[in-house]
Formats: structure tokens, C-alpha cells, sequence
């Protein structure tokens, strides 16, 4: 693995949801409420939407419709191909928190998480479900008692992995070609789930706080550690491969590139809403690895 670092895109607010597509990476920048793309190297960078509702989790329908989750309003949206944002879903009766970060099957079903409860008012940490939409824009509440479900994605065995941001693992379940879920089980743990609710004091029993995830052609994760300033590649029961300190703090990451050996990374100094929404200091940085994307 190599260390060389390259700055893709800068002064920007906070970047979330970053996705390979079509020889672009694109990614959420939420305080400015846009969806960016660009080539690799960060040149020919394009408003690809503007979400008013705050975007983040991103992903394609069969089609290659693009679905945008809008996070205040609780909304899937659909881009359509003249480029008008359109309601997909509205799942603001089914979550208790802003929805999060989404990963789409082969088939067109999402599975889209939400925080739980309003973390950036430092409310008491609440469990959080995971609402499966399917293509025709149907929600299902398909699993509950996620500890801030993030950073999904989906392994070519039709397993879906979950980060649980707050609950020290990784969680695992099998998908049917229906999109339910079944055999729930932990795919890596790094400590024990909190027993404070307090937020800051459940901060505090966070070992790795999983939030964006990109997985590789050899099954393992990598995962921004989103209180440890670091990637993190890790495998099926937890252990450590390897890991890249950034230097500032890091949420999310992707593979991609033309041969899939890009590690784009989502930088920002901290994940509070003020101090993101009032600075410019967001960066997409990359890094060049062994083992390309799955």
C-alpha cells in the first residue's frame, strides 16, 4: 500500500456519501447542499444536483437513475433523466432521526439509515432502524436496534454490511432477491455496544466509530474511523490489515479510479454542523492501495 496522498477537491463544507460512477467520483457536500462529481484527478468537477434538504448517501437505480437521500426532510429523492429532483420516498413517519448514508442493489432496492435522534443538539444516544425502499419507491422497516447505521455496503454474496457508528461493529446480514433481510449477525466487533446514553459520555466507550466504508476484491472494509482521524482496512472478525492517519478528521471513503486502487477520502477538521457550515475547509484527498475495489 502506498502513502502518497493527493488533494481531489478542497474548500468545500463537509463530504459525505462518496461513490465510483461512470469514470466520475461524486460526492454529498452537505452545508452547501449540493451533489458534486469530478474525474479522478479532480478536474471537470459538475454540479450534479442541488438538494435543499441537505444530501448524502448516494446511489443508482438499474436504469441508472440517481437516488439522493435528502436528510432534514427525510426524503429519498430520484434524479430523472432531464435532471428534475423528484420524491422517491418519504420516510419522515418511519425514523426518529435525519436519514444518513444508503447503498442500492443490483436490483434497485435501498437501504437507507438514519441517526436516531438529533445528534447535533446532543440529545441522548437512541438505537436507529434501517427502512429497505424497494424501486418502486414501497419503504419497509427492515431491521432495528442499529446504534447509528452508516457506511453500508453489499458484498457480491448478497450480504449487506452496516457500520454501527456508536456500537463498536460491523453488523451483517444476508439479502434475499426480494430485499428482506435475515441472519443477523456481527461481522467485526471493536468493543462493546454503549451503555451511556449521554452523548458525550457514549463518545467516550466509541473504540471505532465506523461511518463511510468501501469494500475490496478481497473482501476486506476499508472504514473511516470517525473519532480516530484514520482509515482503517479491516476483515471479517475485526483485526486491523492495515491503516492510513490522515491528520484531520475523516467520514467517509471510497474505492475507485480507473483501476479501482483510488482510496477517496472525506476530510474535515470535525463533524459539527456550525463550525462546517460557517468554514470552507472540506477536502476529497486520496490515497493509492494494493488491492483494488470489489
Amino acid at each position: 500500500m502506498s502513502d502518497d496522498q493527493g488533494t481531489v477537491l478542497s474548500g468545500l463544507s463537509y463530504l459525505e456519501g462518496p461513490r465510483w460512477h461512470s469514470g466520475r467520483i461524486w460526492v454529498s457536500d452537505m452545508y452547501t447542499h449540493q451533489v458534486l462529481s469530478a474525474r479522478e484527478d479532480g478536474t471537470d468537477r459538475r454540479v450534479e444536483a442541488e438538494v435543499p434538504g441537505q444530501p448524502s448517501g448516494l446511489g443508482w437505480l438499474p436504469d441508472g437513475r440517481l437516488l439522493i437521500v435528502s436528510m432534514r426532510d427525510r426524503k429519498l429523492l430520484r434524479r430523472e433523466p432531464d435532471g428534475t429532483l423528484v420524491t422517491h420516498a418519504d420516510l419522515s413517519a418511519m425514523v426518529t432521526g435525519h436519514l444518513n448514508d444508503m447503498v442500492v442493489d443490483a436490483r434497485g432496492h435501498a437501504f437507507v439509515g438514519n441517526f436516531g435522534f438529533d445528534l447535533m443538539a446532543g440529545e441522548p444516544l437512541r438505537p436507529a432502524n434501517l427502512i429497505r425502499v424497494d424501486p418502486d419507491g414501497t419503504a419497509t422497516e427492515v431491521a432495528t436496534e442499529l446504534w447509528f447505521p452508516n457506511g453500508s455496503v453489499l458484498t457480491s454474496g448478497n450480504v449487506l454490511l452496516v457500520n454501527e457508528t456508536f456500537g463498536n461493529r460491523v453488523t451483517a446480514f444476508d439479502v434475499a432477491a426480494d430485499g428482506s433481510l435475515s441472519n443477523r449477525r456481527d461481522w467485526a466487533t471493536f468493543g462493546e455496544p454503549p451503555t451511556e446514553r449521554d452523548l458525550t459520555k457514549a463518545l467516550g466507550q466509541v473504540v471505532i466509530a465506523g461511518d463511510g466504508s468501501a469494500l475490496d476484491a478481497e473482501g476486506a472494509l476499508w472504514i473511516a474511523d470517525a473519532v480516530g482521524s484514520r482509515v482503517i482496512r479491516v476483515r471479517e472478525g475485526g483485526e486491523i490489515l492495515a491503516e492510513i492517519q490522515v491528520g484531520t478528521g475523516v467520514f467517509a471513503c471510497a474505492l475507485g479510479g480507473a483501476d479501482g486502487r483510488t482510496l477517496f477520502v472525506c476530510a474535515a477538521p470535525d463533524f459539527h454542523e456550525e463550525a462546517r457550515k460557517n468554514a470552507r475547509e472540506a477536502t476529497l484527498v486520496s490515497y493509492r492501495v494494493t488491492v483494488a475495489a470489489a
